[in-house]
């Protein structure tokens, strides 16, 4: 337990690290660009990642890699613990100097998360959870909401489609790991999305919410595997407990038409 508490402790430290080294760009002049249409980068993603390796690796040098971005290799998949990590998670709002970005770091041990911290310098946010424990916001145990009700959820989105009115729109960071934390914290009850996503955009934020009470799922209401192969998922649904299944249920029309 001493040893797991330290390794956890070590790792929120690298995460201030890094959050604060990308705060100290955060709002200044550096170079960006789209690795393609729709998917923004600049230099401080890949400055931080270098060193997120670096440290991270020096924690724990038998442990694979897998970063946003990081070139992927097949050698992690022989790895029994691997690093899932999102070195500036919302890479819009911070290109844009807006606060919803986060450092986003999870260790995963035989294809689940078993440790996560998410650091939002410009939020004043700490995020962690380690498996078997309560989840934490800046030291302070957190705990998901009792709604089991739909009807009336918060949600973190910029609008809500007709179909989804009978929902409440609620302030929506762009990383989606922090939007996933909100409902850790009871400051939102539903984040879902509806499209491939990536292990590094949620891998520590569903560890916060589950050890928060949250229920956690892709979109079609199976459990999430990390360090797979394809490290990809369709969809991510966390909710209350009480409106997961309702949730499944609403989405799984639009997400058989999605796939085909």
């Amino acid at each position: 337990m001493a040893e797991a508490r330290n390794l956890a402790d070590a790792v929120a430290a690298v995460a201030r690290e890094a959050g604060q080294m990308a705060l100290a760009r955060w709002r200044t002049d550096f170079a960006r660009w789209e690795k393609e249409p729709g998917s923004p980068v600049c230099e401080v993603d890949l400055d931080v990642d270098r060193m997120l390796h670096a440290r991270l690796g020096a924690l724990l040098p038998e442990a694979g890699w897998l970063s946003e971005e990081t070139a992927d290799h097949p050698a992690r998949l022989a790895r029994r613990r691997v690093w899932v990590v999102d070195p500036i998670d919302g890479t819009r709002d911070y290109i844009r100097g807006r606060t919803g970005w986060c450092v986003s770091i999870a260790l995963i041990e035989d294809g689940q998360p078993v440790l996560g911290v998410l650091d939002a310098p410009a939020r004043g946010e700490v995020w962690r959870a380690a498996a078997g424990e309560a989840a934490t916001l800046n030291g302070a145990a957190v705990r998901a909401g009792a709604r089991d009700v739909l009807a009336g959820a918060r949600v973190p989105v910029d609008a809500l489609p007709k179909v989804d009115r009978d929902l409440t729109a609620v302030e929506k960071p762009n990383s989606i790991a922090l939007r996933v934390a909100m409902v850790a914290a009871d400051q939102a009850d539903l984040v879902a999305t509806l499209r491939w996503g990536n292990e590094w955009d949620i891998a520590a934020a569903v560890l916060v919410a589950g050890a928060a009470g949250a229920a956690v799922s892709d979109a079609l209401g199976a459990p999430l595997v990390f360090n797979k192969a394809d490290p990809r998922a369709y969809g991510v649904l966390v909710s209350t407990a009480g409106i997961h299944d309702a949730a499944v249920a609403r989405l799984a029309g639009r997400v058989t038409a999605a796939l085909g």
